[in-house]
């Protein structure tokens, strides 16, 4: 079984992390900029971040044997943060760089009139740069935050083939559905989806334009969480074709359109009825 995880956080995780996920199948891996867990104190700190994403995670990751790529933007939640706004000036550097798959994360925390200002600005920037985008749904008031994210999407003009609107769930999927946008879905214990949660949507809704993730970060969080729900399509009656479109074509189709996937030779391509479960996954503990 071949994974690609389209949006995690390998900066919160450890060595042996990238060991496991390489062992799960997991080979290539997308990291969107987000929030560290405390406030950065200015734009600058955002540069030695940015260069770290570009530069030592790819290096760290490739040591496991995992393509690591990555998606740059100044994140919803410190949108808010006057400190950080400059992080807009910053971005257009980096937007150029070959590990760069993306825009990304960018949308909504709480709504307010900063976020719509970053949010148009960067959907902008990734237009000029010729990139798709990783979009962030917010965690409260996700249905209105879904809602008002579509409307400025329309406003901006990039095509909804461009853009990934992540974290969706049961309430908001339906709303993305017939826009031509591709949807995510978090595995992430308790804040989340889990992979049951996931499977009865891919059920409810299909595969076409579906992509799975584990978000994995400096939370609880679990880095096989796309092992897990692959599993749990399988068991749901998911052929292995499906589970291959899920977990693999779909994210590759998506950040291919950047141009910039690096991807190994024999991961290119792969017989689409094969699905290696010698080293399951044991179901347990996050």
């Amino acid at each position: 079984m071949r994974i690609f995880d389209p949006h995690i956080h390998m900066t919160s995780r450890t060595t042996d992390d990238y060991q496991t996920m390489r062992d799960a199948g997991i080979r290539a891996v997308v990291e969107p900029a987000f929030w560290l867990g405390q406030p950065r104190s200015s734009a600058a700190s955002f540069t030695d971040y940015f260069d770290s994403l570009i530069g030592w995670e790819p290096f760290r990751a490739g040591q496991f044997g995992i393509r690591h790529h990555c998606a740059l933007a100044l994140n919803p939640k410190e949108a808010n943060d006057p400190r950080c706004t400059a992080v807009l000036d910053l971005l257009p550097r980096y937007l150029d760089k070959d590990a760069v798959v993306a825009v990304g994360e960018v949308g909504y925390d709480s709504l307010t009139p900063e976020e719509d200002h970053a949010l148009a600005t960067q959907l902008r920037l990734a237009m000029d740069h010729d990139l798709p985008v990783l979009v962030h749904t917010p965690h409260r008031d996700k249905a209105v935050g879904t809602r008002r994210t579509l409307a400025v999407l329309r406003e901006s003009g990039i095509a909804p083939e461009r853009v990934l609107i992540d974290h969706l769930t049961e309430l908001t999927v339906a709303d993305v559905a017939d826009t031509g946008c591709w949807m995510g879905f978090s595995v992430y214990p308790h804040t989340k989806m889990d992979p049951q949660r996931v499977v009865r949507v891919l059920e409810r809704h299909g595969t076409r334009r579906m992509l799975v993730n584990s978000a994995a970060d400096w939370g609880r969080s679990d880095p096989l969480a796309t092992r897990r729900t692959a599993e749990a399509m399988l068991a749901a009656g998911f052929t292995a074709d499906q589970v291959d479109e899920v977990m693999w074509r779909n994210p590759v189709a998506f950040y291919g359109q950047s141009g910039r996937l690096d991807l190994p030779p024999d991961d290119r391509e792969e017989p689409r009825d094969t699905v290696y479960l010698g080293n399951s996954i044991a179901r347990g503990g996050e």
